[in-house]
């Protein structure tokens, strides 16, 4: 398995094969705007805790504010 494949998540996999089989029109046909909707608040849920959430409490345990 290459690394570029482990860093795609285990639920969007079957759908990224689609999407490079038969691009983005057909995959949206095929799949409707959930799969949109899932996979923009899946990465905005995962960069909220690494962006926003981590950097918090590292600086409050560095600064004690």
């Amino acid at each position: 398995m290459k690394i570029k494949e482990k860093l795609i998540p285990n639920f969007l996999y079957k759908y990224v094969i689609y999407y490079r089989n038969h691009g983005f029109k057909k995959t949206i046909k095929k799949f409707g705007w959930k799969l949109v909707i899932t996979i923009f608040i899946f990465y905005l849920i995962r960069d909220s805790i690494l962006y926003i959430i981590i950097p918090y409490f590292a600086m409050k345990g560095i600064f004690s504010f």
